[in-house]
Order: C-alpha cells, then sequence, then structure tokens
C-alpha cells in the first residue's frame, strides 16, 4: 500500500513559494538516495500556508524518504515546518 507523507508548513508568502518552485524545478530531481516518489505541494497565499505532499511505494520507501528530508537543512524548506504525518493513500487517481 503506498503511503503519503504529509508536512505543513506556515510563513511562505507569494515570493518564496515561487522562489521554492524555481528550486525545486531546477534541481534536476529529488535529493540523493531518495526513492522513487510523487510530490505535491499546495499552497494558500493568503494564509501564507503550504502543504507538501510526498506519495511513496511503501514503508521501506517511506522510511527512506523521511530519514532524507527530515535531515534536510531548514533553509531548504519553504517555512516554518508546522507537522508531519504519515498517511495511508486510500485512494489515488489522476
Amino acid at each position: 500500500m503506498a503511503l503519503a507523507r504529509v508536512v505543513t508548513f506556515d510563513g511562505i508568502d507569494s515570493e518564496r513559494m515561487a522562489q521554492m518552485q524555481q528550486e525545486i524545478e531546477g534541481s534536476g530531481g529529488p535529493p540523493e538516495g531518495m526513492p522513487p516518489s510523487e510530490l505535491l505541494i499546495l499552497h494558500d497565499p493568503e494564509a501564507q500556508q503550504a502543504v507538501a505532499i510526498v506519495i511513496l511505494d511503501n514503508e521501506e520507501d517511506y522510511a527512506k524518504a523521511h530519514e532524507i528530508l527530515d535531515s534536510m537543512p531548514a533553509g531548504d524548506t519553504p517555512g516554518n515546518r508546522t507537522g508531519v504525518t504519515k498517511y495511508h493513500v486510500a485512494a489515488r487517481m489522476s
């Protein structure tokens, strides 16, 4: 069963989100060692909040991704991290 690592952030204005989007698109891919995953970032510019959702295939990939992402320097995140939650992906469609 797929798992989702859902991280919430506060204090992210539109300028910072645009900067992060450019960094993500220009990075050439995920951090080194990161298992295959899907990334979705949601932003509410009025509330200056964001949600980052990383979907991974299994528990082993989730654990590896969590270790890599949790060790990233605070300056590499879009704002103040307010929470990290693991979810089972109950349904998925695109």
